[in-house]
């Protein structure tokens, strides 16, 4: 397939905001696609390359001035090589070999190609099209369900690999797809439980997790080889020894564990979320124990669900256990895992215990717990009711300083909002926020922004600090990028509060309060 034909598929994607019509696009590109070009053609469809990091950053892409070419003749295939060569490229004088690379690439690229592929080397292609809008497209190509699609991609991570599947055998071949070991699974969510007793009243009996306030991981072994990675999919073995020595503990040749790794102190009290992602930030464990508070604290890593084991203790089965209820896989997991890196638990109907429950963890400064249906099977990629979170949140009144025009089916829309708090007579920005907004919403706050304009930066509107905005958030994490060193952490607008000046709005000190625990949230 030439590249010409993936431009003009992303061109009529971002023509449009009728959802239909950009998959009826997709999928005709997608059909169009030979079985040597999925891998890459399916990503760069997304707007991206399939090659986790090139890097190559803006000014390298900038500095790219060669002549276009007349004619269209440059193959998804030879984007690809390119792209592979950039990842690959390394050592002394790696800089000008990249540069070489593009400039090549580049030289065989028609006008319209090089405006493309700058979009999508800097992961930028702003048209409206996803991943997940990709893989409802291929369902539509090779004429399967979507349902069936997602399982296979979700749980071998190989959109390609099930895309062939789906050419050749159709359903009862993508089924025949199972987990890979050491390949990462697209991990089960969970939905936001609400009013905790409105949930339990819904649910029944139900297992009951501790919340854990870290980072999500998922940790694979086939005998002494371990891979750990990010709930995005991003490998992260090297930074984390802490999690390769717990995972050799693991009495199973073979297994996949669902876990949160997260930094204690030295009575097992988890410390602030920022320090636990600290070690995520940086390249060696070398670099995040240098930047690491001088405090005795150490990485723990606990399991709470297990996707595949095979051998040592684990029951004689397949192996996978995905299809399980979770009732079973825990049983498994009780199996193979030692105690002391297993998530506390229980399982019961009770209102009462399960508040119990609820208050321990969240006084022994937990986030909260998670509510699973025990009869469920791991959904890998899905979010549904099965699993629910309930945690105390956080509100805080701040006001807009900012706010940037939206893209994708928000196009036309002021969308992200810059969020600050009152700090004497100015405020500090403290993050931004899309989150939370309906249509309905959108438009209203892009009336009300645009009246109170003061002046543009690009695509951002600086605007004058009038409109309160109640935000829900989980609490801050430090970071230097904004002026009171702390930054706001799963921010969601709650409502506009055209009601409240500025002067009603929240102030840095009381967000201090909240990131020390001194002010602390509520269950709902």
């Amino acid at each position: 397939m030439l590249v010409q034909q993936l431009v003009a598929t992303s061109r009529s994607v971002a023509a449009t905001r009728s959802r239909s019509d950009k998959v009826e696009a997709l999928a005709a590109a997608v059909a169009g696609l030979d079985d040597d070009e999925l891998d890459a053609g399916l990503a760069l469809l997304a707007g991206h390359p399939r090659q986790p990091r090139l890097e190559v950053g803006w000014a390298g892409v900038r500095d790219v001035d060669v002549a276009p070419a007349a004619q269209n003749t440059l193959a998804v295939v030879d984007v690809d090589t390119t792209f592979e060569a950039l990842a690959d490229a390394g050592g002394e004088g790696a800089q000008a070999r990249r540069a070489g690379l593009l400039a090549d690439l580049f030289s065989r690229a028609t006008a319209d190609e090089q405006d493309w592929l700058r979009d999508v080397l800097l992961r930028d292609l702003r048209q409206g099209a996803s991943g997940p809008l990709v893989l409802t497209a291929l369902a539509q190509a090779c004429d399967v369900p979507l349902r069936a699609v997602q399982r296979a991609v979700f749980l071998t991570d190989d959109a390609a690999g099930a895309a062939r599947a789906a050419r050749t055998g159709g359903v009862p071949a993508l089924r025949a797809l199972r987990l890979r070991p050491l390949h990462f699974v697209q991990p089960m969510l969970a939905a936001t439980a609400g009013p905790l007793d409105a949930a339990l009243d819904d649910m029944g009996e139900v297992v009951v997790d501790v919340k854990l306030d870290g980072a999500r991981v998922q940790v694979h072994r086939v005998g002494d080889d371990v891979r750990v990675f990010t709930r995005n999919g991003n490998e992260v073995t090297s930074r984390l020894p802490e999690v390769v020595a717990a995972a050799r503990r693991v009495d199973a040749g073979s297994t996949v564990l669902d876990g949160e790794v997260l930094r204690v102190d030295t009575d097992g009290t988890p410390l602030p979320f920022g320090d636990t992602m600290a070690r995520f930030g940086t390249e060696t464990v070398e670099q995040a124990s240098a930047a690491a508070p001088d405090d005795g604290g150490r990485l723990a890593v606990f399991f709470f669900d297990v996707l595949h084991a095979l051998g040592g203790a684990a029951p004689p089965h397949d192996g996978d256990a995905v299809d399980l209820p979770l009732e079973r896989r825990l049983e498994v997991l009780d199996a193979v895992v030692p105690a002391d890196l297993r998530v506390e638990r229980l399982r019961t109907a009770d209102h009462a215990a399960v508040r119990a429950f609820a208050a321990d963890a969240i006084d022994r400064r937990l986030e909260g717990v998670m509510l699973k249906d025990p009869a469920a099977p791991y959904a890998a990629g899905r979010r549904g009711r099965a699993w629910r979170k309930a945690k105390p949140v956080h509100t805080l009144d701040l006001v807009v300083l900012a706010v940037e025009w939206g893209s994708g089916r928000r196009e036309g829309w002021l969308s992200n909002l810059h969020l600050g708090a009152r700090d004497g007579d100015g405020f500090v920005m403290l993050g931004k926020t899309f989150k939370g907004l309906t249509d309905q919403m959108l438009q209203w706050q892009t009336e009300r922004l645009l009246e109170l304009e003061d002046r543009r930066e690009r695509h951002v509107v600086h605007v004058r600090p009038e409109l309160v905005v109640e935000v829900a958030l989980d609490g801050f994490v430090r970071s230097p990028r904004y002026p009171a060193g702390i930054a706001l952490r799963f921010a969601r607008v709650r409502h506009h509060r055209p009601d409240k000046g500025p002067a009603d709005a929240d102030t840095v000190a009381t967000c201090r309060e909240v990131f020390s625990g001194a002010l602390g949230p509520r269950l709902p």
